[in-house]
This record gives C-alpha cells, sequence and structure tokens, in this order.
C-alpha cells in the first residue's frame, strides 16, 4: 500500500481536475476479475467490489481524488499570472512555493511584492490571493498565454519524504490517504460486496460526494479521510484536535455531520478488542463528504475513518505510516462487523 500512497501523493489533481489519480485507480484494477466500474457525470469513479458473499446491507466506501491547488484568473502585462485558490488554501502557505502549470507540469513559483517593498503595516499582515502571483519566468505575452490560459490549473510540486521511522511529508496527502486505503482495500478479497467510491470536488464543497450518494444510495457509509492534527507547540489539550502515532481518528461529529452513534461504538469496540490505537477529535471542526452523503435521499448510516495529519492544505503535510497502517487494519473488520452485526433501522 505504501507504493500507492507515495505516487497518488506525487500526481496532480485538483478539484474538477481529479484525471491523474482516477487513471492510475483504473491502471491498478484493470486487470481485476472481482471489480466493475464506472465513471460519473462528474468524474467520480464508482467502483462495484465482487465479495465472496451478498452484502446483506449496500455499503459505500468513499474518497476523494482531488486536492486543494490554485488556478489562474489572468494573464499580467509584466510576465506573471494573478492566482485564485481552488479549495481551502491559505495564501500564506504559498508563498515562495514551486509550482507545477497546467496539463504539461511548467515550472513556476509563487511570488509576491518584494520584502524590502513592504510598508511596516505590510509587513505585519499575512498575505491575500490577490497580493500573490504565479511566476514562470516567460517573457514575451504571446508564449505566456500559451503558458497558462485562465482557468489553467496550479499545483504544488510533488516532494513525497520520508522522515524519521515512520513519518512521512507530502502535499495531497488529503486525501490520498484515503485512495490508498481504498485502492489496498480493492486489491484484497472481499467476504461481501461493496461499492467503493474514488470522489471529486470534495475540497470545494462535496459536489462529487452528493451525486455518488444519490446514485450507489447505500444504507451504510464509510469516509476514509485525513483530518487536522494539532499535536505542535503552542497547542494544549483539547487544542491538539487529534495526535499523529495514536491511531485513527474516528469522529462523533463535525462541522458538516453528526456521525452514526452505533457505527461510532462499534469502531472504538473492535480498535479494543483487536489491540488497534485509535482516537477520537476533541473539537468540533472541519468536515468531509459525510456532510453530503449522511443526507442523501432518505439517510444513509454514515462514519468517518481518519488519518491524523499536521499541516492539512498545505504543500507539506506531515502523517505517521503507522497510523494508516492501523486505519488499513480497522477498516475490513469494520466491513465485517456491519455486515453481520449491524441491522437496519
Amino acid at each position: 500500500m505504501l507504493n500507492h500512497f507515495e505516487t497518488l501523493c506525487n500526481l496532480c489533481a485538483s478539484s474538477g481536475d481529479e484525471s491523474e489519480v482516477r487513471n492510475y485507480i483504473l491502471s491498478v484494477l484493470r486487470e481485476r476479475k472481482d471489480v466493475t466500474w464506472e465513471i460519473d457525470p462528474l468524474g467520480s469513479l464508482l467502483v462495484q467490489k465482487q465479495g465472496k458473499k451478498r452484502a446483506p446491507h449496500k455499503l459505500m466506501i468513499s474518497a476523494h481524488m482531488d486536492e486543494v491547488g490554485m488556478i489562474v484568473t489572468h494573464v499580467n502585462s509584466d510576465s506573471t499570472y494573478c492566482l485564485e485558490a481552488v479549495g481551502g488554501v491559505d495564501a500564506s502557505v504559498a508563498l515562495g512555493r514551486q509550482v507545477l502549470v497546467g496539463e504539461e507540469h511548467l515550472h513556476g513559483v509563487i511570488g509576491a511584492k518584494p520584502v524590502h517593498l513592504l510598508s511596516a503595516d505590510e509587513k505585519k499582515k499575512l498575505p491575500k490571493w490577490d497580493e500573490l502571483v504565479l511566476d514562470m519566468g516567460i517573457l514575451p505575452e504571446a508564449e505566456r498565454r500559451t503558458a497558462a490560459r485562465e482557468g489553467t490549473y496550479v499545483y504544488f510540486a510533488p516532494n513525497f519524504t520520508r522522515m524519521g521511522k515512520s513519518r512521512v511529508c507530502s502535499k495531497a496527502i488529503d486525501d490520498r490517504a484515503g485512495c490508498a486505503m481504498l485502492l489496498h482495500l480493492l486489491e484484497q478479497e472481499a467476504p461481501y460486496d461493496f461499492t467503493a467510491a474514488f470522489l471529486v470536488q470534495e475540497e470545494i464543497g462535496l459536489r462529487g460526494a452528493k451525486a455518488a450518494a444519490y446514485t450507489v444510495n447505500p444504507e451504510f457509509a464509510l469516509v476514509l479521510e485525513a483530518t487536522t492534527a494539532a499535536d505542535i507547540a503552542g497547542a494544549e489539550g483539547d487544542a491538539k484536535v487529534c495526535s499523529l502515532g495514536e491511531g485513527p481518528v474516528i469522529s462523533f461529529m463535525d462541522r458538516g455531520a453528526i456521525y452514526d452513534k452505533e457505527l461510532y461504538r462499534l469502531a472504538f469496540s473492535i480498535c479494543e478488542k483487536n489491540k488497534i490505537p485509535c482516537q477520537t477529535k476533541s473539537r468540533i471542526a472541519g468536515g468531509n463528504d459525510s456532510g453530503a452523503i449522511h443526507v442523501s435521499r432518505g439517510g444513509v448510516r454514515t462514519l468517518a475513518i481518519s488519518l491524523p495529519c499536521r499541516y492539512l492544505h498545505s504543500p507539506s503535510c506531515l502523517a505517521d505510516l503507522k497510523d494508516l497502517d492501523a486505519c488499513t487494519a480497522l477498516l475490513p473488520l469494520l466491513i465485517k462487523s456491519i455486515m453481520e452485526e449491524v441491522s437496519s433501522i
């Protein structure tokens, strides 16, 4: 699974532009005899996994393919380009970063007004997107327009790096971690049928999840995600939210959903019985595709399983592979229990 995780993190696929990730997943699944798939009109990849038995409950397991990024909004006359964020990216984390531009992955850097020209007041403020530019080092106007027209995507440069014994730093861990977990699950024999949904446009409003949940119409949903860990200097107690190295994050509530109580308790019980470390969030924060899935049609019993991750939505997300392994250990046990122990309402 680690090879999938690294490869997926290094791909470039912002919201509405997820084809690189989708194509990679399809390249892995294409030779398998126990899966079929369709691509919906928004671009989500819906995979039917055939298990040893027919499922007593219709289960959808999802992860989103898109990452946060940027998009060109205007070609300036001074050899730069205006930008806007795609998803929740703070402008301060983009300043000075190397980026790849467009389908050809041309090189660029995110620039701003030089520090020696900033006023005293400007130096005290964090930059805003309308103060940043894309600089590709291209001077002739004709070349500038050919290189990056309005609507061209801009991605943080791939940078997957091992740190210490078990930690990794990369862009796009949100949510290539979930994609890696789900792809790994599809490569294993399944005791029961389920639908794997690799979703689009999570970072700009859960749009792929809304359409896919309506199409699949599941009774139960498991959402595989990455979530904010703030176990760093300056954060104490509940302000840490969750921590690296303490296992999957099983949420009871966030800004978009209140999770199914029975599934929440079941996940913790499975972890305790199988000595899998786990944790919950200590603050009501964030959100994910569960926000759209759990209210689809007549309602879907939903639970999110998340990888704790520092510096989320930045070019340098930090995660622990031990947590990824723990998520992977929990997932098949939870699926089996949902199928065999949980009753439909």
